[in-house]
């Protein structure tokens, strides 16, 4: 018992240390030193300081260098560094472009009146306005066979009328295509920041571009190209026929502490990537930073990490619940089934969505303790004879039969309601709604059914708490851990976008929490009644009579 508390009291410090080593990063990211005196010579002060008369343009190219010639595609006689603003432009795509090529933008801040490519103070960067990535499969009606849209069966008629279908490109499923993005969002920071040359941080120092002026050091003004902002959403395929495309060109100012903070994560994602996170991969990271309020982030930290903590707590007491787990008495087997088959329709769900590895991997492990559990609740043994396996259940005692009975009761009552629900909503599917094939018709069919009406499986459960009056029996460690998390899931609701499904989910479990709760308040502990390790209370003091002094 001590040693169990005691590791519970070591993960619990570790957790404790690395939200306080976190925090202190987070201030170390979003805190620069300034110059204390700035007329001594290692200062670097603003060139925005003399308040110049600046100019934005921007530029297309094929190639990031601009070598075969550049186009002007919008341009701001007088630009204002701390006024927002929001352009919609039309580009004309070249024809290499248009063959599944790329096009990049030169975004230049220069002097007014002077050409940008010829200004010693200009400043410029370089962004890709496409990016390759596998087209979504075609989703086509299962019992017409028509296809998800009349205006894809229009270009595609389009297309063959041309003659042109060696320039389009093959949107096959495992062929990229170009696509556009139909977003450009820069910032500069508005800040007249004095740095101090001994303690200039390094993700700035990439972005700094400094000129002498007599005994000072001045520094250009810092623009940053916003990737986190190019969504999925936002992409369009390019195709033969797509002469030109709308850009919304939008910039606005921003603090040094949240330019830093954004080079971190756009730094994080693109090390995401390079480790095999496909475009759609990033892009649900992007989407916590981007549509998510700076302070609702802090929050979203503080909630992963507990969530975090609670999943290993309630993991760990589970694991040892189920581990020293004896007898069923009061605990529903067809709960446990339905837990084991839940979670491997959604592992499958998610392996045909091509989730990331981050979500797959953890959904797999999920998969294989419940197969662990279903081996423990029904007594299964495994026996290997020639290679081919052997199975052999155990018996049950008069206890396990009576609370069986009253679990088959209650699946008797549920399916009366479930089974037509679950039914009706596989049909309404397959007539009205369009999928890649039958069997991914069959995997969301069975997830929205684990998802919709899931938590139906949890009442058999509450179903044998009272018939037993007895709550005792049920894994309350795990249980509190998980209601935590469960909790915590409704605020991830607020914050992160997901399924309307999935949000629901979240908000159904508390109700069956509160009933749970409701119950072990209602039904007092009988100290004669087994507990979660198959043991009465009052057995102890029985078996201490038998010993003779």
């Amino acid at each position: 018992m001590f040693l169990k508390a005691s590791f519970t009291s070591l993960i619990v410090g570790v957790f404790v240390v690395y939200v306080l080593h976190t925090c202190w990063v987070m201030y170390g990211i979003v805190y620069t030193k300034p110059c204390d005196n700035p007329k001594e010579d290692n200062c670097i002060t603003p060139f925005l300081a003399g308040n110049p008369k600046l100019q934005l343009s921007i530029y297309t190219a094929l190639r990031p260098n601009a070598e075969g010639g550049h186009t002007l595609i919008h341009k701001e006689e007088t630009f204002d560094v701390n006024s927002k603003f929001e352009r919609i432009v039309n580009v004309t795509l070249p024809k290499k472009t248009r063959n599944n090529g790329t096009l990049y933008a030169f975004i230049f801040v220069h002097q007014a009146g002077i050409t940008p490519w010829q200004d010693p103070r200009q400043v410029h960067l370089v962004a890709q306005l496409t990016t390759y990535m596998v087209p979504k499969l075609p989703e086509i009606s299962l019992i017409s066979g028509d296809d998800q849209t009349q205006g894809q069966k229009e270009e595609a008629q389009q297309k063959k009328g041309e003659g042109d279908a060696a320039a389009a490109p093959t949107s096959t499923a495992d062929h990229p295509v170009s696509h556009w993005r139909t977003r450009l969002t820069f910032n500069i920071v508005g800040d007249p920041f004095v740095f101090d040359r001994e303690s200039l941080p390094s993700d700035v120092h990439r972005y700094l571009r400094v000129f002498q002026n007599g005994k000072k050091m001045v520094y250009l003004p810092l623009l940053f190209v916003d990737e986190l902002s190019n969504r999925v959403k936002d992409l369009a395929e390019i195709n033969s026929t797509s002469m030109e495309l709308p850009l919304t060109i939008s910039y606005d100012s921003i603090s040094l502490g949240r330019l830093r903070f954004w080079i971190h994560m756009q730094d994080a994602v693109f090390s995401l990537q390079q480790f095999g996170f496909t475009e759609k991969d990033a892009d649900e990271i992007k989407g916590i930073f981007v549509d998510t309020n700076l302070y609702f982030l802090g929050l979203t930290f503080f909630v992963a990490a507990f969530h975090l903590l609670f999943d290993f707590l309630a993991f760990k007491n589970d694991i040892s619940f189920w581990k020293e787990k004896k007898s069923m008495v009061g605990m529903s087997s067809k709960a446990v089934l339905w837990r084991c088959f839940s979670t491997i329709v959604i592992f499958l769900y998610l392996f045909d969505q091509q989730t990331s590895l981050l979500v797959l991997i953890p959904a797999g492990i999920g998969s294989i303790i419940e197969v662990w559990k279903v081996k423990k609740a029904l007594k299964i043994q495994v026996f290997w004879k020639g290679g081919k396996p052997s199975f052999l259940f155990g018996k049950m005692d008069e206890s396990e039969r009576r609370t069986e009975h009253y679990d088959t009761l209650a699946m008797k009552y549920l399916s009366y309601l479930l089974y037509p629900l679950c039914i009706g909503g596989a049909v309404y599917a397959l007539v009205f709604q369009r999928y890649k094939s039958w069997y991914s018709w069959l995997i969301n069919s069975l997830v929205n059914g684990v998802y919709a009406f899931g938590f139906l499986f949890m009442l058999p459960q509450l179903f044998v708490n009272y018939k037993l009056k007895s709550v005792a029996h049920l894994p309350w460690k795990a249980f509190m851990y998980k209601a935590f998390n469960t909790f915590i899931d409704d605020v991830f609701a607020f914050i992160i976008t997901m399924p309307t499904s999935h949000r629901l989910a979240c908000f159904r479990d508390d109700v069956v929490f509160l009933i749970y709760l409701y119950q072990r308040w209602l039904y007092p502990v009988d100290k004669t009644r087994v507990n979660e390790y198959g043991v009465s209370y009052d057995e102890e003091p029985k078996k201490e009579k038998t010993h003779k002094d």
